[in-house]
């Protein structure tokens, strides 16, 4: 039995059929980063394809680029490009693990995969607050954010997807708000708006917002009487696997313990 999709793919177009231009500040700083760490890999990548639901922002900084769109079956062939990212979209696939493969089989040997997307600290503000104002009017939850990896869950999709060399990290990107209704419009330009198969698909009473709104700004207050949240991004790195790359010894193998390395360090560090 094949189980029930956690993304409703009409929901997701739809939200991002009504993103704006002036919106992708998210986008637009993931895809700096992408090029700043490209450039520490001081390689020429001359076969590129990048997974986006956003082309507008990613064409530009890679003009050559193969654009697929992020949907369930990823349009790559196997064994063709030396470079694939996948951009912000993993938090809202039905199958990670089954994306990570698919950009993993596009790669020739020693291609370089790199995935951006939402890790599980994005929102958590909004989060705590629209369960703790739920709880309190209705007596329980609904699914109103999507659920988001934390970065050692998406450190495993490239193992469990065969890449060599993995790489996960993060970085935390504290913004703030004038109020929860500013916060929730920001997120609707962005196209990063609700879109789980399970959501309430009736509209929510405004008294649910106005609580969530007095909850968050006395739990996460910032200056000038705005409230403040974080977004959270997860970076990704890995690459296919080839005779030249560097590999762990086998387990047995080391011919002196760590504690004889720690003296020798010790020692030489004396001298």
């Amino acid at each position: 039995m094949t189980a029930p999709a956690l993304f409703d793919p009409i929901a997701k177009a739809e939200a991002r059929a009504r993103a704006c231009a002036t919106a992708m500040f998210l986008q637009e700083l993931t895809c700096a980063e992408i090029l700043e760490r490209l450039k520490a890999v001081n390689r020429q990548f001359k076969s590129v394809a990048i997974v986006t639901g956003f082309p507008q922002v990613w064409s530009v900084a890679f003009p050559n680029a193969k654009l697929v769109l992020d949907e369930d079956l990823l349009e790559l062939s196997p064994g063709q490009h030396d470079l694939v990212v996948h951009a912000m979209a993993l938090h809202h696939c039905n199958d990670a693990v089954g994306q990570v493969v698919q950009c993993g089989r596009a790669l020739k040997p020693d291609g370089l995969f790199m995935g951006a997307c939402f890790g599980g600290q994005t929102l958590a503000e909004l989060r705590s607050t629209l369960s703790t104002a739920e709880a309190d009017l209705r007596g329980g939850l609904s699914p109103r954010i999507s659920p988001m990896a934390e970065i050692r869950e998406l450190g495993s999709l490239l193992q469990r997807a065969g890449l060599a060399l993995p790489v996960a990290d993060s970085l935390k990107i504290p913004a703030a708000y004038s109020n929860i209704y500013h916060l929730m419009r920001d997120l609707r330009d962005m196209g990063e708006t609700n879109i789980m198969t399970a959501r309430q698909k009736t509209f929510t009473a405004k008294s649910l917002f106005d609580r969530a709104q007095k909850i968050f700004a006395t739990e996460f207050p910032a200056d000038e009487g705005r409230i403040a949240c974080t977004f959270d991004l997860v970076f990704l790195s890995g690459w296919a696997p080839h005779a030249s790359q560097p590999k762990a010894l086998k387990p047995g193998s080391a011919t002196k313990s760590l504690q004889q390395a720690l003296e020798e360090a010790k020692s030489s560090l004396g001298n």
